[in-house]
């Protein structure tokens, strides 16, 4: 006996053999049906669908070590130069190994059941399963010590401030030497995209500044200005009539830092806002083990990070970011539209200066 269910419970699931020449937008919209297959094909079509719209901007949260194995230079430069990313914020981690390659050094593919002290015996570092030799690590901190020793470094600056100066000697170096790489760092400097870190401490380029002061380094970290900053350009979104897309990879510091931006508005600065209207997470860590990672867009609408009249428009998928993210990039490629550059980071100040008279108005000062 047939049992008959209304059209509006949702898609009939009635697959056909996968064949062998299959394009991404094909496998994603007819195999990607159930569970959390399901849940990145919303995410693509979200993305591509909805946040990919000319009045959208779009901030990317990104943790974990996705730039050690190529995800930089293979997905995320794509996305920049579309003009699909407007702001960014990074771990530090991710930006300092996403240089090695744009310096000419190699990493390499292996299996993570290797014997980590012969390893350390022949002087090579491990990421699971990318090795690389120590030199590399040694090679880069040198580069970057000299880099910071440029006058353009001493003073206390925002860390997308930071990133722009280092992108462009990163990019110098890239063409310098004709490498045949892109770091995230050097299209971000030629494409006016900011990139922040939440933790500036907190990586290798934190500890070659911190190291630096020692030898009269006069470097630091504004991280009140990294705070205005990101907050300024989504309020400058949506006070221009548009709307806010965010897109977090992972979890941690990076995914905080990018929706604070919300109750930053509203709770600490008074003035009325909603939240973002998109909102995709690709994580593996659960809600109930009290770990921010986790927390589900639902939540995140009670500090106002997320509108609640948007929740249809926010999606967790549970799944590995090395999984999504080339998928992503792939299916958003092949069904939108390039986007003209916003150049946020030639913006900053006058997009500060709104926020502050909009909180000056707010506060009634």
């Amino acid at each position: 006996m047939l049992l008959y269910f209304p059209m509006n419970y949702g898609r009939k699931l009635d697959p056909t053999p996968i064949q062998g020449n299959i394009d991404v937008t094909n496998l994603v919209d007819e195999y990607f049906l159930s569970y959390n297959a399901a849940r990145l094909r919303e995410a693509c079509h979200l993305f591509a669908g909805k946040i990919l719209k000319p009045d959208v901007t779009v901030g990317l949260a990104l943790s974990g070590a996705l730039t050690p194995a190529g995800l930089g230079y293979a997905a995320l430069v794509p996305l920049v130069e579309a003009g699909f990313i407007d702001w960014i914020v990074s771990t530090g981690a991710n930006l300092y190994h996403d240089t090695h390659r744009s310096l000419g050094f190699e990493l390499y593919q292996t299996t993570p059941f290797v014997d980590d002290m012969k390893l350390r015996d022949d002087k090579i570092i491990r990421i699971y399963d990318i090795v690389f030799d120590q030199e590399v690590l040694l090679e880069s901190d040198a580069f970057l010590r000299k880099t910071l020793e440029a006058p353009e470094f001493q003073k206390r600056m925002g860390t997308a401030e930071l990133h722009y100066h280092l992108g462009k000697y990163v990019r110098a170096r890239e063409k310098m030497f004709g490498v045949n790489y892109r770091s995230l760092l050097g299209v971000c400097y030629e494409s006016g995209v900011p990139i922040y870190t939440s933790s500036p401490g907190d990586s290798t380029i934190g500890m070659n500044v911190a190291a630096m002061k020692f030898a009269g380094g006069k470097t630091e970290f504004d991280v009140e200005k990294d705070v205005n900053e990101t907050t300024a350009i989504v309020y400058g979104a949506k006070a221009k009539g548009g709307k806010s897309a965010v897109i977090i990879l992972g979890g941690g510091s990076p995914k905080n830092f990018v929706l604070q931006t919300e109750p930053q508005i509203q709770e600490i600065m008074g003035i009325d806002e909603k939240g973002h209207d998109y909102f995709i997470q690709i994580t593996d860590a659960r809600p109930d083990t009290g770990g921010l990672s986790g927390a589900t867009p639902s939540e995140a609408v009670t500090w106002g990070k997320v509108d609640p009249e948007q929740l249809p428009d926010a999606i967790v998928c549970y799944t590995d970011s090395t999984i999504a993210l080339p998928i992503m990039t792939s299916y958003s490629l092949a069904n939108s539209e390039k986007r003209e550059l916003r150049n946020l980071y030639d913006q900053r100040d006058n997009l500060v200066e709104e926020l502050g008279k909009a909180y000056k108005e707010a506060q009634g000062i």
